[in-house]
């Protein structure tokens, strides 16, 4: 029989298994659809959950309790607009998830589960993480893009010397008894659960 560690790690493991499927593959199916094929010919355009893989984001899932995705190759040269496409595909995953636990909300309010809990939590956790202005987070490449191009390459340049050495010190350096990234996403992730309980799935939180 499970113990209550094990379902709850497995409840854990299912959600956001689930959420990097759903967040990678809308990466990919708005990169095909705005004319990059790049995201099809690696066979990104899938709902198969493996393909989406990422080795240390799965590794981080046994001792952060949380992961990511392999990041769906694009190529903005295929693009008709490729700064604004590139905003629109960076966008593509993160509001996947938000949209996603708008509709596990609803089935809530009508199956009170507590999986549908954990995919509102992990969903909500997912896009907000990824819409941090941090490199390589989707919220970096939006940054870049909105930025002049002249500001956009000096941002580069520091994104590439610097990015993996932030986020890995923003993941893995503790504050107390939590992460950095979960101290700057905890209050929004907390505030976005309780609308959407609220709002959608008709709970008073």
């Amino acid at each position: 029989m499970l113990n209550i560690f094990t379902f709850d790690f497995l409840l854990l493991a299912i959600s956001l298994l689930v959420a990097i499927t759903i967040h990678e593959f809308f990466h990919a199916f708005i990169a095909d659809k705005l004319g990059d094929p790049t995201p099809r010919s690696m066979g990104r355009l899938s709902l198969n959950p493996f393909v989406h893989l990422d080795p240390l984001g799965t590794l981080a899932l046994f001792f952060i309790r949380f992961g990511w995705g392999k990041p769906v190759p694009i190529d903005s040269y295929n693009f008709k607009n490729p700064r604004r496409d590139e905003i629109l595909v960076s966008l593509a995953g993160p509001l996947s998830n938000l949209l996603f636990a708008v509709i596990c909300a609803i089935i809530l309010r009508f199956i009170p589960s507590p999986i549908f809990l954990y995919f509102i939590q992990i969903n909500l956790m997912l896009g907000v993480f990824n819409l941090l202005p941090i490199p390589p987070l989707d919220g970096s490449k939006i940054f870049l893009n909105l930025l002049s191009i002249e500001k956009s390459i000096k941002w580069q340049e520091a994104f590439d010397k610097y990015g993996m050495i932030l986020i890995f010190a923003l993941i893995f350096l503790p504050i107390g008894n939590s992460s950095i990234i979960f101290k700057i996403m905890t209050p929004i992730v907390n505030f976005l659960m309780r609308f959407y309980l609220n709002q959608f799935a008709g709970l008073n939180i």
